[in-house]
């Protein structure tokens, strides 16, 4: 995979809105996209991603994440990698009857794979979007 672009950010609920507008600033420009259904999803699921790592990890408490986007043959990766959040790893949960908690499984519908690694204390959270519009 080819990395587009990575942009780091304070850890503040104000930077959810940066990382959405850094998805289409460098997706469309780079004619990788020109809008539509996957440039939403891209969006939808960064800030997903930013948000979780802004309130269950160090990045909310001062620290920073960092928003990376790759293009592979037929797909683009983002990636957000957060502060820690000691030892804890994004889950699935059951799907709840409430207002919230059903972030990643939105992200599971909307992507081919999605999952996580340890960078040291730090975790990476991934998702790969087909460009193509058949999932």
């Amino acid at each position: 995979m080819t990395v587009l672009a990575s942009l780091t950010l304070p850890g503040h609920p104000r930077s959810v809105r940066y990382a959405r507008a850094f998805i289409r600033d460098t997706l469309v420009p780079a004619h990788v996209l020109d809008g539509g259904d996957v440039l939403d999803d891209l969006t939808l699921i960064v800030d997903e991603f930013a948000g979780n790592a802004i309130r269950h990890t160090a990045s909310g408490r001062g620290g920073k994440l960092t928003i990376a986007l790759l293009r592979g043959a037929d797909l683009v990766r983002v990636e957000v990698t957060d502060d820690g959040a000691d030892g804890k790893r994004p889950r699935l949960r059951p799907a709840p009857e409430g207002e919230s908690g059903r972030g990643l499984h939105i992200v599971q519908a909307l992507t081919a794979a999605w999952g996580h690694r340890a960078d040291g204390p730090r975790t990476i959270v991934w998702a790969d979007v087909p460009l193509a519009a058949e999932r």
